[in-house]
């Protein structure tokens, strides 16, 4: 990467330890998206360090979150991004005081619960017990809850009367109308990876959670397509993004008059666009405002 590349990506990721005391930008929880896609990676960290330090031999397993206490430290590593989005969505709504992004911190607590149940039903050998049963429940439910945000919030899809059906009325791959619903399919069967846990036999339980940890990074990879895409379609609807204002009119500048002049001299300075690329300026009210204010704001995972 560039200099300037690899310095943003430091400054951002600095600011994600810092969530909660500074005002919350897209590219702030977008890059902690990111981040909540590295469970696997982020909680085998101390896996590493620990064979590192005490060798591979063969109780290297003692450095695993199965059984045994250190679980928790496998725990509080992978559960870290999801705290930090929880985090920063508590700060947006304290900054808008839109319940949606409540609405959305609690799929980030849900998934902190969600994990916190899986290490501790590791750390008991992955027994048929009630913490495996409330595992189960609470997989079911960060499944549903995060695959229905993804679609309906962070991709923008399922509207009614778009012209490709499950899909919404703006498309900017229209070429690739076939990639929309395999993003679909996929995100949410990749939701429910975790029942590849459940299963007795079958593969090594370490295998099942590499291929498991791989399937949700290619997830989060084709996510981003989506949401940068849904992202870029609000700010043009917003008319954050954008090469020129639109306005009714155009001033000549050759014509224009001194400060003193009289208000009644001012119109004649201003003239009408009457070419086939003029634009107009849309007319709101008071209740297009408070929509725009709403979709401006809830732009987060």
């Amino acid at each position: 990467m560039f200099k300037s590349s690899r310095w943003w990506l430091i400054r951002n990721v600095s600011k994600l330890l810092t969530s909660g005391m500074h005002h919350v930008e897209f590219a702030d929880f977008w890059m902690g998206d990111q981040f909540c896609s590295l469970v696997f990676t982020l909680s085998n960290l101390y896996f590493v360090a620990c064979v590192y330090a005490t060798g591979i031999d063969p109780g290297w397993h003692r450095c695993t979150s199965g059984p045994g206490p250190r679980w928790g430290i496998a725990f509080l590593l992978g559960s870290l991004p999801l705290l930090v989005r929880l985090v920063q969505s508590v700060k947006r709504y304290a900054d808008s005081g839109l319940v949606t992004h409540l609405i959305n911190g609690g799929k980030y607590g849900s998934g902190i619960l969600y994990y916190l149940f899986y290490f501790l039903w590791r750390a008991e050998g992955g027994s048929r017990g009630p913490i495996f049963v409330l595992w189960c429940i609470l997989g079911t439910n960060y499944s549903l809850y995060a695959g229905a945000w993804d679609l309906l919030m962070d991709w923008s899809l399922l509207r009614p009367h778009a012209h490709y059906p499950l899909l919404r009325p703006n498309i900017l791959y229209s070429n690739h109308i076939p990639f929309y619903y395999f993003a679909i399919v996929t995100n949410i069967l990749i939701r429910f990876i975790w029942v590849l846990y459940i299963p007795i036999d079958g593969p090594n339980f370490y295998l099942r959670t590499f291929i498991a940890g791989m399937l949700e990074v290619m997830r989060r990879w084709q996510w981003n397509f989506l949401r940068l895409e849904n992202e870029h379609l609000g700010n043009i609807d917003q008319y954050r993004v954008t090469r020129e204002v639109p306005l009714p009119y155009s001033y000549d500048d050759a014509n224009a008059e001194s400060d003193g002049d009289d208000d009644e001299d001012a119109p004649s300075n201003m003239h009408k666009r009457t070419t086939s690329r003029s634009w107009r300026v849309p007319t709101k009210g008071p209740e297009d405002d408070a929509t725009a204010a709403e979709a401006g704001a809830v732009d987060e995972d």
